[in-house]
Protein backbone atom coordinates (compact mmCIF):
# COMPACT_ATOMS: atom_id res chain seq x y z
CA UNK A 1 0.00 0.00 0.00
CA UNK A 2 1.55 3.44 -1.16
CA UNK A 3 1.30 6.35 1.77
CA UNK A 4 1.34 9.51 0.90
CA UNK A 5 3.51 11.24 3.59
CA UNK A 6 2.61 14.79 3.33
CA UNK A 7 -0.99 16.43 2.60
CA UNK A 8 -3.27 18.95 3.82
CA UNK A 9 -6.82 19.94 4.31
CA UNK A 10 -8.30 23.02 5.79
CA UNK A 11 -11.64 24.50 6.54
CA UNK A 12 -11.30 28.18 6.97
CA UNK A 13 -14.89 28.13 9.31
CA UNK A 14 -12.72 25.84 11.49
CA UNK A 15 -9.26 27.63 11.67
CA UNK A 16 -7.55 30.75 10.87
CA UNK A 17 -4.60 30.47 7.79
CA UNK A 18 -3.22 33.59 7.82
CA UNK A 19 -1.17 32.71 5.05
CA UNK A 20 -3.96 32.09 2.68
CA UNK A 21 -4.50 34.98 0.75
CA UNK A 22 -5.87 35.72 -2.84
CA UNK A 23 -2.96 35.68 -4.15
CA UNK A 24 -3.14 31.81 -3.48
CA UNK A 25 -6.45 32.02 -5.47
CA UNK A 26 -7.33 28.67 -6.27
CA UNK A 27 -6.44 27.24 -2.55
CA UNK A 28 -8.04 30.12 -0.64
CA UNK A 29 -10.68 28.25 0.31
CA UNK A 30 -11.71 25.43 2.29
CA UNK A 31 -10.43 21.95 1.07
CA UNK A 32 -11.67 18.57 2.43
CA UNK A 33 -10.44 15.49 2.34
CA UNK A 34 -13.44 14.48 0.03
CA UNK A 35 -11.57 16.20 -2.88
CA UNK A 36 -8.68 14.71 -2.64
CA UNK A 37 -10.10 10.89 -2.29
CA UNK A 38 -10.48 10.16 -6.27
CA UNK A 39 -6.72 11.58 -6.68
CA UNK A 40 -5.74 8.97 -4.26
CA UNK A 41 -7.71 6.06 -5.69
CA UNK A 42 -6.42 7.22 -9.51
CA UNK A 43 -3.30 7.02 -8.45
CA UNK A 44 -3.43 3.59 -6.25
CA UNK A 45 -2.78 6.05 -3.16
CA UNK A 46 -3.64 4.16 -0.20
CA UNK A 47 -3.04 6.07 3.04
CA UNK A 48 -1.95 9.50 3.61
CA UNK A 49 -0.74 11.50 6.35
CA UNK A 50 -2.05 14.97 7.21
CA UNK A 51 0.62 17.26 7.89
CA UNK A 52 -0.65 21.00 10.20
CA UNK A 53 -0.95 23.91 7.89
CA UNK A 54 -1.45 26.88 10.78
CA UNK A 55 0.31 27.58 13.99
CA UNK A 56 -2.69 27.25 16.28
CA UNK A 57 -4.38 24.17 17.70
CA UNK A 58 -8.20 24.38 15.70
CA UNK A 59 -6.40 23.41 12.53
CA UNK A 60 -5.08 20.78 14.78
CA UNK A 61 -8.00 19.78 15.77
CA UNK A 62 -9.88 19.53 12.43
CA UNK A 63 -7.49 17.34 11.13
CA UNK A 64 -8.65 14.96 13.90
CA UNK A 65 -11.88 14.79 13.12
CA UNK A 66 -10.93 14.66 9.70
CA UNK A 67 -8.35 11.50 10.74
CA UNK A 68 -11.44 9.92 12.52
CA UNK A 69 -13.69 9.89 10.00
CA UNK A 70 -11.57 8.65 7.23
CA UNK A 71 -9.66 5.37 7.05
CA UNK A 72 -7.45 6.76 4.23
CA UNK A 73 -5.35 9.29 7.02
CA UNK A 74 -3.63 6.95 9.34
CA UNK A 75 -1.16 9.84 10.63
CA UNK A 76 -1.11 13.44 11.83
CA UNK A 77 0.94 15.69 12.25
CA UNK A 78 -0.20 18.44 14.74
CA UNK A 79 0.86 21.87 16.57
CA UNK A 80 2.29 22.71 19.41
CA UNK A 81 3.60 25.78 20.50
CA UNK A 82 7.11 25.10 20.94
CA UNK A 83 8.18 28.75 21.63
CA UNK A 84 6.00 28.45 24.40
CA UNK A 85 7.55 24.75 26.62
CA UNK A 86 4.60 25.15 28.93
CA UNK A 87 1.45 25.09 26.92
CA UNK A 88 3.50 22.90 24.07
CA UNK A 89 3.86 20.08 27.46
CA UNK A 90 -0.18 20.59 27.79
CA UNK A 91 -1.02 20.33 24.72
CA UNK A 92 1.41 16.98 24.12
CA UNK A 93 -0.24 15.46 26.76
CA UNK A 94 -3.33 15.44 25.25
CA UNK A 95 -2.26 14.98 21.61
CA UNK A 96 -0.51 11.77 23.01
CA UNK A 97 -3.93 10.00 23.94
CA UNK A 98 -4.48 9.92 20.12
CA UNK A 99 -3.08 7.06 18.36
CA UNK A 100 -3.32 9.22 14.99
CA UNK A 101 -1.09 11.86 16.40
CA UNK A 102 2.57 10.78 15.32
CA UNK A 103 4.73 13.94 15.32
CA UNK A 104 4.94 17.60 15.30
CA UNK A 105 5.67 20.84 12.78
CA UNK A 106 5.72 24.39 13.10
CA UNK A 107 5.38 27.00 10.27
CA UNK A 108 9.32 28.28 11.33
CA UNK A 109 9.67 29.74 7.44
CA UNK A 110 6.68 32.44 8.78
CA UNK A 111 9.07 33.10 11.77
CA UNK A 112 10.78 36.64 10.49
CA UNK A 113 13.73 35.06 12.59
CA UNK A 114 15.27 32.33 10.28
CA UNK A 115 17.45 31.35 13.62
CA UNK A 116 14.42 30.84 15.34
CA UNK A 117 15.08 26.89 15.99
CA UNK A 118 17.73 27.71 17.90
CA UNK A 119 16.13 29.95 20.94
CA UNK A 120 16.13 28.88 23.97
CA UNK A 121 12.78 28.39 24.47
CA UNK A 122 12.43 26.61 21.27
CA UNK A 123 15.22 24.21 22.01
CA UNK A 124 13.05 23.44 25.33
CA UNK A 125 10.48 22.51 23.38
CA UNK A 126 11.91 20.43 21.03
CA UNK A 127 13.03 18.84 24.11
CA UNK A 128 9.83 17.85 24.67
CA UNK A 129 9.20 16.65 21.64
CA UNK A 130 12.27 14.27 21.79
CA UNK A 131 11.40 12.90 25.53
CA UNK A 132 7.72 12.32 24.17
CA UNK A 133 9.22 10.19 21.17
CA UNK A 134 7.40 12.64 18.84
CA UNK A 135 9.22 13.22 15.64
CA UNK A 136 9.68 16.63 14.09
CA UNK A 137 8.75 18.20 10.42
CA UNK A 138 10.78 20.70 9.68
CA UNK A 139 9.62 22.77 6.81
CA UNK A 140 13.26 23.78 5.80
CA UNK A 141 13.02 26.93 3.04
CA UNK A 142 16.32 28.88 3.61
CA UNK A 143 19.82 27.70 3.64
CA UNK A 144 20.07 28.70 6.87
CA UNK A 145 17.41 26.19 7.81
CA UNK A 146 19.16 24.00 6.31
CA UNK A 147 22.20 24.37 7.98
CA UNK A 148 20.83 24.15 11.58
CA UNK A 149 19.70 20.64 11.09
CA UNK A 150 23.41 19.44 12.11
CA UNK A 151 23.01 21.65 15.36
CA UNK A 152 19.81 20.55 15.98
CA UNK A 153 21.34 16.59 15.96
CA UNK A 154 24.13 17.67 18.26
CA UNK A 155 21.06 19.26 20.83
CA UNK A 156 18.67 16.42 20.67
CA UNK A 157 20.26 13.27 19.08
CA UNK A 158 17.19 11.29 19.91
CA UNK A 159 15.02 13.65 18.03
CA UNK A 160 13.28 11.98 14.65
CA UNK A 161 13.71 14.96 12.49
CA UNK A 162 12.21 15.27 8.42
CA UNK A 163 12.82 17.81 5.92
CA UNK A 164 9.90 18.74 4.08
CA UNK A 165 10.12 19.23 0.86
CA UNK A 166 13.72 18.18 0.23
CA UNK A 167 14.32 21.70 2.04
CA UNK A 168 13.14 23.55 -1.66
CA UNK A 169 15.94 22.58 -3.64
CA UNK A 170 16.86 24.95 -6.46
CA UNK A 171 14.98 23.71 -9.18
CA UNK A 172 15.91 25.57 -12.24
CA UNK A 173 18.84 27.34 -11.13
CA UNK A 174 21.94 26.81 -12.90
CA UNK A 175 24.33 26.62 -9.39
CA UNK A 176 22.67 23.86 -6.84
CA UNK A 177 24.59 25.28 -4.15
CA UNK A 178 24.25 26.22 -0.95
CA UNK A 179 21.39 23.10 -1.12
CA UNK A 180 23.71 20.38 -2.42
CA UNK A 181 26.01 20.40 0.38
CA UNK A 182 23.80 21.32 3.01
CA UNK A 183 21.86 18.44 2.21
CA UNK A 184 24.82 16.16 2.06
CA UNK A 185 25.81 17.14 5.75
CA UNK A 186 21.87 17.34 7.08
CA UNK A 187 21.53 13.23 6.15
CA UNK A 188 25.14 12.54 8.12
CA UNK A 189 22.72 12.27 10.92
CA UNK A 190 21.21 8.69 10.35
CA UNK A 191 17.81 9.98 12.49
CA UNK A 192 17.12 12.55 9.73
CA UNK A 193 15.10 11.53 7.03
CA UNK A 194 13.22 13.73 3.94
CA UNK A 195 9.90 14.20 1.88
CA UNK A 196 10.54 13.88 -1.76
CA UNK A 197 7.33 16.32 -1.75
CA UNK A 198 6.52 19.98 -2.81
CA UNK A 199 9.44 19.77 -5.31
CA UNK A 200 8.52 23.07 -7.47
CA UNK A 201 10.91 25.70 -9.13
CA UNK A 202 12.23 28.19 -7.10
CA UNK A 203 11.70 31.14 -9.09
CA UNK A 204 8.99 31.35 -11.82
CA UNK A 205 5.40 29.95 -11.82
CA UNK A 206 5.01 26.97 -9.97
CA UNK A 207 3.51 24.77 -13.31
CA UNK A 208 6.91 25.44 -15.25
CA UNK A 209 8.81 22.06 -14.01
CA UNK A 210 9.38 18.82 -15.31
CA UNK A 211 10.68 15.54 -14.09
CA UNK A 212 14.01 15.75 -15.91
CA UNK A 213 14.25 19.06 -13.90
CA UNK A 214 13.74 17.36 -10.62
CA UNK A 215 15.78 14.26 -11.25
CA UNK A 216 19.46 16.02 -10.06
CA UNK A 217 18.30 16.75 -6.79
CA UNK A 218 16.43 13.61 -6.41
CA UNK A 219 19.66 11.42 -7.44
CA UNK A 220 21.52 13.13 -5.25
CA UNK A 221 18.89 13.08 -1.75
CA UNK A 222 18.66 9.16 -2.95
CA UNK A 223 22.43 8.94 -2.64
CA UNK A 224 22.82 10.69 0.26
CA UNK A 225 19.84 9.22 2.56
CA UNK A 226 19.22 6.20 0.94
CA UNK A 227 15.67 5.32 -0.08
CA UNK A 228 15.36 3.64 3.67
CA UNK A 229 14.98 7.45 4.84
CA UNK A 230 13.16 8.62 1.95
CA UNK A 231 9.63 9.42 1.99
CA UNK A 232 6.92 9.92 -0.76
CA UNK A 233 4.51 13.14 0.24
CA UNK A 234 1.94 14.87 -2.74
CA UNK A 235 1.37 18.07 -1.18
CA UNK A 236 -1.97 18.61 -1.57
CA UNK A 237 -3.57 21.02 -2.07
CA UNK A 238 -0.54 23.08 -2.54
CA UNK A 239 0.43 21.19 -5.51
CA UNK A 240 -3.28 22.66 -7.05
CA UNK A 241 -0.86 25.62 -7.96
CA UNK A 242 1.76 23.08 -9.95
CA UNK A 243 -0.55 21.62 -11.81
CA UNK A 244 -2.47 19.13 -9.79
CA UNK A 245 -2.17 16.03 -7.62
CA UNK A 246 -2.51 14.08 -11.07
CA UNK A 247 0.26 15.67 -12.88
CA UNK A 248 2.33 15.84 -9.69
CA UNK A 249 2.61 12.08 -9.15
CA UNK A 250 2.71 11.28 -12.79
CA UNK A 251 5.88 13.69 -12.77
CA UNK A 252 7.55 11.90 -9.67
CA UNK A 253 6.84 7.84 -10.78
CA UNK A 254 9.54 8.18 -13.32
CA UNK A 255 12.31 8.93 -10.68
CA UNK A 256 11.31 5.80 -8.89
CA UNK A 257 11.86 3.79 -12.55
CA UNK A 258 15.42 2.67 -11.46
CA UNK A 259 14.93 1.67 -7.72
CA UNK A 260 14.60 -1.99 -7.17
CA UNK A 261 10.99 -2.90 -5.78
CA UNK A 262 12.59 -2.95 -2.56
CA UNK A 263 13.85 0.33 -2.27
CA UNK A 264 10.67 1.82 -4.15
CA UNK A 265 8.31 0.06 -1.60
CA UNK A 266 10.46 1.86 1.23
CA UNK A 267 10.47 5.25 -0.79
CA UNK A 268 6.26 4.94 -1.09
CA UNK A 269 5.26 3.47 2.37
CA UNK A 270 8.22 1.55 4.72
CA UNK A 271 9.93 4.67 5.41
CA UNK A 272 7.04 6.57 6.42
CA UNK A 273 5.57 3.61 8.49
CA UNK A 274 9.06 3.12 10.52
CA UNK A 275 9.59 7.05 10.88
CA UNK A 276 6.43 8.08 11.92
CA UNK A 277 5.46 4.96 13.80
CA UNK A 278 2.24 4.88 12.45
CA UNK A 279 -0.12 2.87 14.28
CA UNK A 280 -0.19 -1.33 12.45
CA UNK A 281 -4.24 -1.23 13.30
CA UNK A 282 -4.34 1.72 11.36
CA UNK A 283 -2.83 0.64 8.69
CA UNK A 284 -4.64 -2.09 8.28
CA UNK A 285 -7.81 -0.37 8.24
CA UNK A 286 -6.32 1.39 5.42
CA UNK A 287 -5.24 -1.67 3.28
CA UNK A 288 -8.92 -2.93 3.65
CA UNK A 289 -9.85 0.04 1.09
CA UNK A 290 -6.67 0.55 -0.52
CA UNK A 291 -6.76 0.72 -4.10
CA UNK A 292 -4.84 -1.23 -6.47
CA UNK A 293 -1.52 0.77 -8.19
CA UNK A 294 -2.46 1.00 -11.99
CA UNK A 295 -0.81 -1.81 -13.70
CA UNK A 296 1.39 0.29 -15.86
CA UNK A 297 2.69 2.69 -13.04
CA UNK A 298 6.08 2.86 -13.60
CA UNK A 299 5.43 3.20 -16.87
CA UNK A 300 6.97 7.29 -18.79
CA UNK A 301 4.58 7.04 -21.75
CA UNK A 302 1.57 7.02 -19.56
CA UNK A 303 2.69 9.35 -16.82
CA UNK A 304 4.30 11.86 -19.54
CA UNK A 305 7.77 11.35 -17.67
CA UNK A 306 10.26 14.09 -19.00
Amino acid sequence: MIIDAHQHVWNLDRAEYPWLTDELGPINRSIEFEELRPHLRRAGIGATVLVQSADNSDDTDYMLDVAAGHDEVVAVVAYVPLDRPEEAAEQLDRLRESNHVVGIRNLIHDQPDPDWLLRPDVDEGLGLLEEAGMTFDLVSVLPRHLEHVATLGERHPGLGIVIDHLSKPPIGEADPEPWWSLIERASENPRVHAKVSGLYPSRGPMTEWSTAAIRPFFDHALEVFGPERLMYGGDWPISVLAGGYDRVWSGLVPLFDGLTATERSALTSGTATSFYGIDEALLARARVMSPEPPADAHRHDRFGGR
